[in-house]
């Protein structure tokens, strides 16, 4: 079982609770690495669905409506459905999985879960790693948006200065204080706390113990009273604050799905420069 003082401990699964699954038609197992490691070996059952590379720079109305319906239409392909079960994995509990637990999740999906430490944590447990390959029958999603989960340029613009709302940065220490810049403008967001996403996992890849990440992101002001905005430059990084803070309970976390992709290349939004507070 997962960490069992975890809030919400079903969102993860382990490899052992996995290996019982195995070859259930009631499973849709999702490999999101690159394709060239999937070919080198994955877990028996897995179809495979590398989830980098799809971002959303405009999250206006058309275009975000546009961009999940490719989304959901390639869960389609992969033989998802809001009937089965649906397990994401990684190289470790990293960010690709978490980001397709998110999409998911928004899409109204009750029954999916990140595997916790990713394939490497199935290969430590002894488990085969085959190299064949199986085709996913296609399915039709019917999606439930939840839009809850997920905050625009808009809703992040409104939320600024809210004492109930708390950003954040879910990016690198370069990316957050200027020394990286991925857009037309280095900076954060307004009044956002910065903690990069890798914080969030032990020495094995695996999420912290709840304990640990409450302690974390008390010490920062966020706290599950709050609603929560994490972002990063294209809604990876912080999909997986957003599991992380689903995990120990957080009620309210919405996915800034543009991220700072969006925020820094809109001239017409304010930003800060952290930096310059030091």
């Amino acid at each position: 079982m997962a960490n069992e003082e975890y809030t919400r401990p079903e969102l993860l699964t382990t490899p052992a609770d996995l290996q019982t699954k195995s070859g259930r038609s009631s499973l849709i197992l999702i490999d999101t690495r690159p394709a060239e490691k999937f070919a080198q070996g994955h877990i028996p059952g897995a179809v495979h669905f590398d989830l980098f590379g799809l971002s959303l720079v405009d999250t206006s109305p058309a275009p975000l409506k546009a961009f999940l319906a490719m989304i959901a239409h390639v869960f389609e392909m992969r033989g998802v459905d809001l009937e089965k079960e649906v397990v994401f994995y990684d190289d470790n509990s990293g960010v690709r999985a978490a980001r397709g637990l998110w999409f998911l999740e928004y899409f109204g999906h009750q029954n999916v879960h990140v595997l916790d430490g990713g394939i490497q944590a199935w290969i430590d447990s002894g488990y085969p790693v085959p190299t064949e390959a199986l085709s996913p029958k296609a399915t039709h999603f019917k999606t439930a948006e939840r839009r809850e989960l997920l905050a625009t340029a808009e809703d992040v613009l409104h939320s600024l200065n809210q004492k109930t709302i708390c950003i954040v940065d879910t990016r690198s220490d370069d990316e957050h204080m200027g020394r990286t810049i991925r857009a037309a403008r280095g900076g954060a967001v307004p009044g956002a706390v910065h903690l990069e996403w890798v914080n969030n996992l032990d020495s094995k890849g695996r999420y912290k113990p709840a304990p640990e990440l409450r302690q974390m992101y008390s010490r920062l002001g966020v706290t599950p009273d709050k609603e929560v905005i994490p972002y990063c430059q294209g809604g990876y990084r912080s999909a997986h604050t957003y599991l992380a803070l689903r995990l120990i309970g957080f009620p309210k976390v919405r996915n800034y799905l543009g991220s700072w992709g969006e925020w820094g290349n809109r001239l017409d939004l304010p930003i800060e420069k952290p930096w310059e507070k030091k």
